[in-house]
């Protein structure tokens, strides 16, 4: 009897720790997701492509 009550609790834990690391997984995808969505939305498409560096010129 004593095993089987630690089997459960056991299976019990995994099964938490298995719930937040899904939490924590989908909360990071959700973050990436809003910075992509933000970065798409601030920047131009050719934002970075009129900027020229006077050193490279001088090269």
């Amino acid at each position: 009897m004593f095993e089987i009550e630690l089997h459960r609790l056991r299976h019990d834990e995994l099964v938490r720790q298995a719930e937040a690391e899904r939490r924590v997984r989908e909360a990071v995808r959700v973050r990436r997701a809003a910075r992509r969505g933000a970065a798409t939305r601030g920047a131009e498409p050719e934002s970075h492509t009129r900027r020229r560096s006077w050193f490279a010129r001088t090269a």
